[in-house]
Formats: structure tokens, C-alpha cells, sequence
């Protein structure tokens, strides 16, 4: 067995447990947070590949892979304050946060409350300091830009988006998942076949999916208030190094998202668009990522 493919676990003081991958290495410390219908899993290719400098960490968010969902989230907030309890008990100090999609948010939310623990912040296709929009949809499927859904309640009965997703995974309908990545993900290059089935193996295992995406529509660490949520202005607590990596062919978070976090950090953040790169940048991209990472956070 792979040693990434074990997972250890750790009990937090709120009642939840959250599982892990290590990969052993030297003292530069990495931390990954992973994105929504991922898990630690989906970091595989990148840990597998780092030099060996450095010691790797990737969690499993609450409800996400081996992790427990005992009590619902109902904010970005919810997973980084999971991330608080999960570095204190294992006595992680001094890292780079790495958060890849909503793991973005994630990192973002940590890094603002929590100045003291990363030394480097990198924002992976991440979500917007804005947070990533739910609006409805009009006749023929397409959104309504006019109408932000505001509710937990509007989201999990969405019929477009929320629903179709859920029932994917209630009937653990592997191909139509499939048909969702290489539609919105996978656009340019896909797994080899057997990682594949194991990243499909992992989707199943989300037990969250609508409150992810109300957590996403609700987040909002910049000095914009949106259509749903008031600004906190957050992001000016943010002061460690950060790093913006994004593709130039995300279908998932798209440039105009990319554009407001690089807008609302202010010239703070070193910035690298990924040609013929699309939400995962792992797949598409490996060498070219790693690269860049391995060289911000040794800068």
C-alpha cells in the first residue's frame, strides 16, 4: 500500500474527528487543504512529487473523506476553525497553508483569524475573498444573475445544480460524476485510469455538498459587501507572504473571481496564470506547479 493512502486520525474538542495523510520529509512544513468534492485523496500527485524538503500534511474537512460530520457547517469559518483545532492538537506551527478551490477560502478565513500559525499562504484556483455566487436558474438551466439564492433551504432545493449533484451521489452514479469533472475540470488533460477510480471513490464519501455551497455563497473577507453578505475586511489581517496560482482555462473559478482576489489583497500577493491549465492544476500542469510552489514557499 501507498503510505499516502493511510490515514491517521485526530480528535478535535468539538466533537469531531478529522482524518489525514503525511508525507514524510524535512522541516519546511506544508499544510493542504483540500477543495469541495475532494479530499485529502485528490492532493496524491503533488505529495507524491515535492522535494523532499519538505513535510506534507493534507486534512480531510469535516464531512470530506475520513473526517466525521457530526454537526452541520454553516460557514467557511466552521471548516477553518477545524483547521485551528486539527494544527493544534498534532502542534503544527510555522507552515505554509496551501488551499486549493474552496480550500482557498478556507485558507484565507484561517490565516486572517489565525495570524500566528502560517508563515506563507498559497491560493490554489481558489474561491474569491468575495465568495463563490449560488444564483438561481432560469427555464433552460442557465443561471439568473438577477437572483443570489440567500438560504441554506433555496440551495439544497435547487433544482439545476444542488439536487442533480446530490442524487449523483445517492445512487453513486460513478459516470455521471465523471461526466461532471471532464465537463468543468478535466477539460485538457484526466487521471490515469486507476487514480481515476480512486478520486471517484473519494468524491463519494462528501456528506455536505449543499452546506459547502451555502458556506461559499456566504463568504466574504473582502471590503465589498455583496448581494448576501456584508464585508469584514478581513483580508487586510492577512500580511504573510501569499501566492495566487490559477489556470487560464478555469471553468470553475473564473478569471473575473481570480481578478477580485488579486483586486482585494492590493499588489500584496505574487501572482502566476498557468497556460493551458484548467481547475486542476495537478493534472494539467504538475511539474510547472510544483515548481512554483516549491520555489515561493523556499524564496
Amino acid at each position: 500500500m501507498n503510505k499516502l493512502d493511510v490515514l491517521a486520525k485526530v480528535e478535535l474538542s468539538n466533537g469531531e474527528t478529522l482524518s489525514y495523510r503525511k508525507r514524510e520529509g524535512g522541516d519546511e512544513l506544508v499544510l493542504l487543504v483540500h477543495g469541495n468534492m475532494t479530499s485529502s485523496k485528490h492532493w496524491d500527485l503533488l505529495m507524491e512529487s515535492m522535494d523532499e524538503r519538505f513535510t506534507i500534511y493534507a486534512v480531510d474537512m469535516r464531512g470530506f473523506g475520513g473526517s466525521t460530520y457530526n454537526e452541520r457547517i454553516t460557514s467557511i469559518k466552521d471548516f477553518s476553525d477545524d483547521i485551528k483545532l486539527f494544527v493544534d492538537v498534532i502542534g503544527l506551527k510555522d507552515f505554509t497553508i496551501i488551499g486549493w478551490s474552496t480550500g482557498g477560502n478556507v485558507a484565507m478565513q484561517f490565516c486572517a483569524d489565525y495570524p500566528d500559525y502560517s508563515k506563507k499562504l498559497v491560493l490554489f484556483a481558489s474561491g474569491s475573498t468575495r465568495g463563490y455566487p449560488f444564483y438561481s436558474s432560469n427555464a433552460d438551466g442557465t443561471p439568473d444573475f438577477s437572483n443570489r439564492l440567500t438560504t441554506i433551504e433555496q440551495i439544497e432545493q435547487d433544482p439545476v445544480k444542488t439536487i442533480p449533484m446530490q442524487q449523483m451521489y445517492d445512487t453513486k452514479n460513478r459516470d455521471g460524476l465523471k461526466f461532471v469533472w471532464n465537463s468543468a475540470i478535466y477539460t485538457h488533460n484526466q487521471p490515469d485510469e486507476a487514480r481515476y477510480e480512486q478520486y471517484v471513490d473519494d468524491m463519494l464519501t462528501q456528506r455536505n455538498l449543499a452546506d459547502v455551497y451555502h458556506a461559499l455563497n456566504t463568504f466574504n473577507i473582502s471590503a465589498v459587501d455583496n448581494e448576501v453578505t456584508e464585508s469584514t475586511n478581513q483580508v487586510k489581517d492577512i500580511q504573510i507572504p501569499i501566492f495566487i496560482l490559477y489556470g487560464d482555462r478555469d471553468f470553475v473559478v473564473i478569471e473575473a473571481m481570480t481578478n477580485e482576489i488579486i483586486e482585494d489583497f492590493e499588489g500584496r500577493a505574487q501572482i502566476m496564470k498557468l497556460a493551458n491549465c484548467g481547475h486542476s492544476p495537478l493534472v494539467d500542469c504538475l511539474g510547472e506547479t510544483k515548481d512554483a510552489i516549491e520555489t515561493f514557499i523556499l524564496s
